[in-house]
């Protein structure tokens, strides 16, 4: 039996409690008022030399006032015009007398301040305006940038969440699918899968507590919540998002998120409870995961698309994909395979996973090439048919990532196809546990930014960053996920003894793979 080790647990309680510290200052320093939104902005503004709301705005007064110069450039050219004809006309009155001549030039001297004097206090007036135009749009580009300040601590707190939430679904996902599947080399793997997915009720709950405090408008994420957005009468009203109220409303959303949550977390507390008692050699045990796994597996599948669409798609309201929510399983299903294989090596070298050989790293590396590929065919295929068509409701969505996040959208390309499929691509390697690690570190710090590029843009727009907040989030959840995972997998025997596909799972062997080092004994 595996021992939780003193020191790995508190590894996991110390990176937790820096997790929450650091997560709480992040909440703590974001701006709370219009003056500290200014503040940070003037200070982006010097560090950049100049930001381009500025630099819009600069414009725009240039503008102005160029429109006022030449309006007084055009009562200059006016009244010297007037001057010209007001001289002819005297050339031709010379014998008028001298007292209606002198009356005439008296009102013209007149007339001409007059116009000089509107026509200053026009100019003033209009740069006076100018400047209140400037304030008022200076205020509302303040603002907005205020409200996405205030969502950043939430938004980096919703991707760590979202990615220690999704891995340990897509991890109960993949055992699920070798159990239905009848997968006879995987059975030595499976209390490491079901190790991994206990941090499934750990992370629901806090999945659970963060869905109702939005629903309470404690963060503003999802624009969709927004006040009056299907009010018609409602200077805030979208005919887009009211066009989709049917489904995007507060009610419907928490119900279908807590259906969700419900759901995984009962089969796996049922899957868990029937794996155990099936040590003791019951077939019967068995036949029930075998049945409520076809059950999970038809739920799986529709939930995870709409959670997709729910919890990731619908922050950006006016924007959607036939593909996303496959694409989000790809990137969930990578990763999970990747910890699979980490959390394997890391035990097989503390000698309690004895039946785990090359061949099974090798087997679980061979998947985490190949949904590298998948991963990667589904971002083409939705990036492709988007770029295409060109059609201005869909291409918002990559404009806006390709210009504000073009380093971590580019980077993520490179990490999760190119690295992986250049490092993988060789059967040897994958059988190889330092290559695997490598690889594996490099993959999911790739699908974590691609989580981060599908949430960030549409929460926190240009005031993104990785800073305390970030690294505090994925402090947390890594300690939550270890505590959880080598708590669970100390309950139980690492070897299911009970399962009928056991003795295969044992002798399995990869035709060309050597066996290495303790291996070598099994073969």
């Amino acid at each position: 039996m595996y021992q939780f080790s003193g020191k790995l647990k508190m590894l996991a309680i110390v990176l937790m409690a820096v997790g929450l510290l650091g997560t709480g200052y992040s909440f703590f320093s974001a701006p709370k008022t219009l003056d500290d939104a200014k503040e940070i902005l003037a200070k982006q503004d010097a560090h950049h030399g100049g930001h381009e709301a500025t630099a819009t705005h600069a414009e725009e007064e240039h503008v102005e006032e160029a429109k006022v110069e030449e309006h007084v450039e055009e009562v200059v050219t006016e009244e010297t015009q007037a001057d010209s004809t007001a001289t002819q006309a005297e050339e031709h009155v010379v014998n008028v007398a001298e007292q209606a001549q002198d009356s005439t030039n008296v009102q013209a001297n007149e007339a001409e301040v007059k116009e000089e004097v509107a026509h200053t206090e026009a100019k003033e007036e209009t740069h006076a305006v100018a400047e209140a135009h400037g304030e008022d749009h200076g205020d509302a580009h303040a603002e907005h940038a205020l409200h996405q300040m205030q969502n950043r601590p939430w938004s980096a707190m919703y991707v760590a969440l979202l990615f220690s939430l999704g891995i340990t679904l897509l991890v109960l996902a993949f055992y699920g699918s070798q159990i239905v599947a009848q997968a006879g080399w995987s059975v030595v793997l499976h209390r490491v899968m079901e190790a991994i997915s206990s941090n499934l009720h750990y992370v629901s709950l806090v999945m659970l507590v963060f869905l109702i405090a939005t629903a309470m408008h404690m963060n503003h994420l999802f624009t969709w919540m927004g006040e009056g957005v299907t009010d018609p009468t409602s200077p805030n009203y979208d005919a887009i998002v009211d066009g989709k109220k049917w489904y995007l409303n507060t009610p419907g959303w928490l119900i279908r998120s807590i259906i969700y949550l419900a759901g995984w977390n009962v089969y796996y507390f049922l899957i868990r409870k029937w794996s155990l008692a099936q040590d003791n050699g019951d077939l019967k045990q068995h036949k029930k995961n075998y049945n409520a796994t076809v059950i999970f597996l038809v739920f799986f599948m529709i939930t995870e698309s709409m959670a997709s669409w729910d919890w990731i798609m619908s922050i950006d309201p006016h924007w959607f994909s036939t593909l996303f929510g496959w694409y989000v399983l790809a990137t969930f299903l990578v990763s999970a395979l990747t910890v699979i294989a980490m959390v394997t090596i890391y035990l097989r070298s503390k000698g309690v996973l004895p039946l785990v050989n090359d061949s099974h790293i090798h087997d679980l590396a061979k998947f985490m090439f190949g949904f590298s590929v998948f991963w990667t065919y589904l971002w083409f295929a939705q990036f492709m048919l988007i770029w295409y068509a060109d059609m201005p409701e869909e291409t918002t969505y990559f404009l806006l990532r390709f210009n504000e996040y073009k380093v971590p959208f580019l980077a993520m390309v490179v990490m999760n196809f190119i690295f992986p499929v250049l490092l993988l691509i060789n059967s040897d390697f994958k059988s190889r546990p330092w290559f695997v690690i490598l690889g594996g570190v490099v993959i999911l710090a790739g699908h974590y930014i691609d989580l981060f590029v599908m949430i960030m843009p549409g929460t926190v727009g240009g005031q993104w960053g990785f800073g305390i907040g970030e690294i505090s989030g994925l402090l947390f959840f890594t300690g939550l996920f270890i505590f959880a995972t080598f708590s669970a997998f100390a309950k139980a025997n690492p070897v299911p003894k009970g399962n009928p596909y056991l003795h295969e799972s044992e002798t399995y062997h990869y035709y060309n793979i050597e066996h290495t080092g303790e291996d070598s004994n099994h073969h």
